[in-house]
């Protein structure tokens, strides 16, 4: 049930959108083990001549970046899972974006499982009553 928010540093595109949330999609079910069919991504495009990297734009610069936010409920990936997850999200994003600047971010985001949940329940709501 992760969400993912991503940050584009390239125009609005509807196709651009889709290929990047089906990646993310994929690489987080493969190898963060998450259902696709609870996980959420919103994406948002910023102009690069808005992003700086070093105090010069990405326009300038002539590369484009990226920022994922993804949170999952704690304790429920290992570090390793979470290593590869990073890897390959920066793999697949130079693949579709082109030359990533290498200040492009990937958080993944640890929440407390009573801090965090989705259709009104808590994760640790949602452990309770399976174990019921």
């Amino acid at each position: 049930m992760p969400i993912l928010t991503v940050l584009l540093s390239t125009a609005p595109n509807p196709a651009t959108s889709a290929n990047v949330a089906q990646a993310l999609s994929q690489l987080t079910a493969e190898i963060l083990h998450k259902k696709p069919a609870l996980t959420s991504i919103a994406i948002s495009h910023i102009d690069p001549a808005h992003w700086f990297v070093g105090g010069e734009s990405l326009s300038i610069q002539q590369k484009v970046s990226f920022f994922l936010d993804i949170r999952v409920t704690d304790e429920t990936n290992t570090a390793d899972e979470k290593a590869a997850y990073i890897a390959a999200v920066f793999k697949s994003m130079g693949n579709l974006l082109g030359e990533l600047h290498h200040e492009s971010y990937v958080h993944v985001h640890d929440a407390r499982a009573a801090a965090y949940g989705y259709g009104g329940v808590t994760q640790q709501q949602r452990a309770v009553m399976a174990r019921l």
